[in-house]
């Protein structure tokens, strides 16, 4: 979470621009290296993949999953990335059944009949 002073005239997620550049920078850490942004009219969108468009509107960002409509606050993009990391990406190489890391696996060379000097 950001960290603001109460007296501070500027918070970053009134403003719909800045709340999705917050989210977008939030998604490329989470591995969504190509996004667009788009701003205007007192809101801003991003496009996330082709199935994925986040809008930040009235302090919320609002996307859809499955045929719902999902919102989160947009002064939690670290959260909404989460979240859409956790819906729209399935588990990566070296997951576990639960989508955990199951570490580095090590693997023994087959034997050989070789004699090495």
């Amino acid at each position: 979470m950001l960290s603001v002073r109460a007296d501070t005239p500027y918070l970053p997620w009134r403003d719909p621009c800045e709340a999705t550049r917050l989210l977008r920078y939030a998604l490329h850490r989470q591995g969504f290296t190509h996004t667009y942004q788009s701003n205007g009219n007192g809101m801003s969108v991003l496009s996330v993949l082709t199935d994925l468009t986040v809008w930040c509107k009235n302090g919320l960002f609002v996307w859809s999953e499955n045929g719902r409509e999902t919102v989160h606050p947009a002064d939690d993009p670290v959260g909404a990335a989460r979240l859409i990391s956790r819906h729209h990406r399935g588990p990566a190489a070296g997951d576990g059944p639960s989508g955990e890391r199951t570490g580095p696996q090590a693997h023994a060379s087959p034997p050989t009949d070789s004699v090495r000097d």
